[in-house]
């Protein structure tokens, strides 16, 4: 109802935000009414520490709600109605970039930028061979280049074996990066938020560096930017073991 109600009206509407303990989950309630997805499900947080940080986020608001400035809500949203119904064809989805990732795709001119793709996506390369044993294939240039069958198939079981939560979450790292494998080792805690984002916008960054920035792509990678965070901390949300109520009002 509280959902229903807040996609009717912008204005803020309820008083007191809390996170209560529910069968081992957490429910965001809005002046003690339960609030819900946007295809009526209960917005429901499998940790504590997420469910605080959906209620700060509703608890913010101002007179009026505004929900791109609610990524945790946003995340938790999509991993109840768009990837809890059929995890392994969201899976899917992502596993496909695994047979074009960014880091395989390197530059054979200038030098400098072939020795920084060199540096910043070579450890990602090792990444996917050590922790999943995935050889991945290099080459120079935009040409398709096929990636081996059974090294496609391990970087997918390992989106295979992954939650609706952490799916959800995944989706904006692979996408915002182009790479499945940048992705994976911020999820397996080998690389930070700004390391993994700054890998995967390195041709941009070089490119800007080189030419200068205008506004308008300076603004579109903030915009990436605060999206790859909000993802990142959502997963590390999913991690955290903290227990116990979060009210606010």
């Amino acid at each position: 109802m509280a959902q229903q109600e807040y996609r009717r009206q912008v204005r803020r509407f309820y008083t007191a935000v809390a996170a209560v303990p529910e069968d081992g989950a957490w429910r965001i309630t809005l002046d003690g009414r339960p609030v819900r997805t946007p295809k009526r499900a209960p917005l429901t947080l499998p940790t504590a520490a997420l469910a605080a940080a959906v209620a700060e986020e509703w608890d913010a608001q101002g007179d009026k709600i505004l929900p791109a400035t609610m990524p945790m809500t946003g995340l938790a949203n999509a991993a109840i109605d768009h990837v809890q119904p059929d995890p392994q064809a969201f899976a899917a989805g992502l596993a496909a970039y695994a047979e074009s990732d960014l880091v395989c795709y390197r530059a054979d001119t200038p030098a400098d930028l072939v020795a920084r793709q060199s540096t910043a996506w070579d450890p990602f390369v090792a990444f996917a061979l050590r922790r999943y044993d995935a050889a991945l294939c290099v080459t120079a240039g935009i040409t398709h280049v096929a990636q081996d069958a059974a090294a496609v198939q391990r970087l997918a079981a390992a989106l295979r074996s992954t939650d609706a939560w952490k799916l959800a979450a995944m989706q904006p790292l692979v996408t915002i990066t182009g790479s499945l494998v940048v992705a994976l080792a911020l999820a397996e805690g080998e690389v930070d938020a700004d390391a993994a984002f700054a890998a995967g916008h390195l041709d941009e960054l070089y490119q800007a560096e080189k030419w200068g920035d205008d506004a308008e792509a300076t603004a579109a990678r903030t915009a990436r930017r605060a999206a790859f965070e909000a993802a990142a901390r959502f997963l590390s949300l999913l991690d955290a073991t903290s227990a116990g109520t979060i009210s606010r009002g």
